[in-house]
């Protein structure tokens, strides 16, 4: 099936180039840029407030005009970002890249995953193919973390993230080509005029969530993974460069190492995952996330607190692979019971509620970082998570099979 392919090789293109940039961009960020841990944590901010602003607009025009056309024109704004965040290492303009990329990451959040689901005739048939777009994912993340560490290695720092904007450039061409869109079909244009149908598209998708308790209680534990994830994001790097000393190798390669096991491991996981669960079923969904989220908390808290670099690695290497799977299991609960015609809407608003959680955990995580220490900071990350324990297991509790039996 065209749009398959075409599904798996966005997800492996995006992430070879996201990880060109990923893979350096805190080092890059502290060592030539010269950001401290509060500036750190304010460059997540400002991408995650982009985020916020944009995510429920541009996933309305994704339902409303055209899924494809909304990837198309946030892969472009993903590259010109990325773009501007390597050839300038300046706090003021770095933020103005994320402001960038930010906003195009909004077209292609809920849009590409609603795209494939009607291309592929429903959740059901998407659950799995989620789980091996994430599988894709890794695998570039992993050719993505090597490309960058050999060209940071010997060349220039920001030279991968350039390449990054340009991978980006080059894939919106290729999806203007090939990208298919046949099982949407749009708002009649005689019904585009005013932005009625917009709205009207808005308030189905946001009134599917007040009238699915279940639904709204697993948006409201997104917003805590989004609460104590921006921490982590940003100041994981420079806690093992302050705290610890990489013997033998330079630092990139050092991190590059990190990031490559740790994908090799969530690829491992996924695919354990794949083979085990029951991606039609909520209720193990739902216990999955909790589980996994609370080995989440408790590697968190190891790291944050860790004597020896080997242990603080071992810490983070398992928590790391854990949340590469969580996301595309969130993803498909979240997709549960969806209609065709909020399913973008709902989706964004999932990631705009995440987004509300980064925007708040971030700077009070860079805060505490600045004003104690940095391992004190990441200790307050891990109890942010803990709110969301309990919300799923008590989700869990209610035995809940579907949204429809709310």
């Amino acid at each position: 099936m065209k749009a398959y392919r075409v599904y798996l090789t966005l997800n492996l293109v995006t992430s070879v180039a996201f990880w060109l940039a990923f893979a350096v961009n805190s080092i890059y960020y502290v060592t030539v840029a010269r950001l401290d841990p509060l500036q750190l944590v304010l460059v997540g901010t400002t991408l995650e407030a982009a985020v916020f602003l944009f995510e429920i607009p541009t996933g309305v025009v994704a339902d409303v005009y055209s899924r494809r056309l909304s990837i198309i024109i946030g892969i472009f704004m993903i590259g010109a970002g990325f773009l501007l965040e390597g050839s300038l290492p300046v706090f003021g303009a770095i933020l103005l890249s994320q402001v960038l990329w930010g906003i195009g990451y909004t077209f292609t959040s809920g849009a590409t995953q609603a795209w494939i689901t009607d291309e592929v005739g429903g959740e059901e048939a998407a659950a799995p193919i989620f789980l091996r777009g994430a599988q894709f994912d890794q695998l570039g993340s992993l050719a993505g973390i090597l490309l960058s560490t050999i060209l940071a290695a010997v060349t220039r720092i920001n030279l991968p993230i350039l390449a990054c904007g340009a991978i980006f450039i080059g894939l919106g061409f290729f999806l203007i080509l090939v990208m298919p869109e046949t099982g949407f079909h749009p708002t009649p244009r005689s019904e585009r005029t005013t932005w009625n149908s917009m709205l009207h598209v808005m308030r189905s998708g946001l009134g599917t969530v007040r009238h699915h308790p279940t639904l709204s209680s697993i948006l409201v534990a997104g917003f805590f993974f989004g609460l104590y994830s921006e921490g982590l994001d940003r100041l994981w790097t420079v806690h093992l460069l302050q705290r610890f000393t990489f013997p033998l190798f330079p630092t990139v390669v050092w991190i590059g190492g990190i990031e490559l096991v740790s994908l090799l491991l969530a690829m491992l996981a996924t695919e354990l995952v794949k083979r085990k669960l029951n991606l039609k079923r909520w209720r193990s969904l739902v216990g999955t996330l909790l589980a996994l989220s609370t080995i989440i908390f408790i590697c968190l808290l190891g790291f944050s607190q860790a004597w020896s670099l080997a242990l603080a690695i071992g810490f983070y290497w398992v928590l790391t692979a854990l949340r590469h799977v969580i996301s595309p299991l969130y993803t498909a609960t979240v997709n549960q019971g969806l209609s065709s015609e909020v399913r973008a809407t709902v989706i964004s608003v999932s990631s705009q509620v995440d987004a509300i959680g980064q925007i708040g955990g971030g700077p009070l995580v860079g805060l505490i970082a600045r004003q104690a220490s940095i391992p004190v900071g990441l200790l307050g990350s891990a109890l942010l998570l803990t709110p969301a324990l309990g919300i799923l297991g008590r989700i869990f509790n209610k035995r809940v099979e579907t949204i429809e039996a709310d």
